[in-house]
């Protein structure tokens, strides 16, 4: 009788654990819109060449389990250097690139086409706004030590 009382108690117990947990991982199964990586020090000399430019880049991931429409999100650094999507939608799964320099807007990269570097070699903080204004992602870095800081 003690043997199933105890078994019974560990299946409640492992049932309440269950429904404890199940929230965050629904939570965790729902996914995001957030910033990936900012490539701040773009290879090489910072000569204001078009691949230069281009080098220098922040990656925006998609992890939810649809497609988003990006279109009037914004992304901008400290300065308030901005870059604002157009119609654009980032597919489930999918990383889009966001560079500075001039180009040819893909389904994969996107080109803010300034002849200006917008991310600083030592210290910035990216910001990612939904078209409603609302904060979506920020990411900062502070270091001359890396090119580049995974979010």
């Amino acid at each position: 009788m003690r043997r199933t009382r105890t078994l019974a108690a560990a299946a409640v117990a492992a049932a309440f654990a269950g429904s404890v947990l199940l929230p965050v991982q629904a939570q965790a199964a729902t996914g995001s819109v957030h910033l990936y990586k900012i490539y701040y020090d773009s290879p090489g000399t910072d000569t204001r060449s078009n691949s230069s430019l281009t080098a220098e880049y922040v990656q925006i991931r998609n992890t939810t389990s649809k497609a988003v429409s990006l279109k009037g999100w914004t992304l901008t650094d400290a300065s308030n250097h901005k870059y604002t999507f157009g119609t654009y939608s980032l597919g489930k799964g999918k990383t889009v690139t966001v560079r500075t320099g001039k180009g040819k807007d893909t389904t994969a990269n996107r080109y803010q086409n300034r002849g200006a570097y917008v991310w600083n070699n030592d210290k910035d903080t990216a910001t990612l706004k939904k078209a409603s204004g609302s904060k979506a992602d920020t990411c900062s870095y502070n270091s001359t030590k890396a090119d580049y800081k995974m979010c």
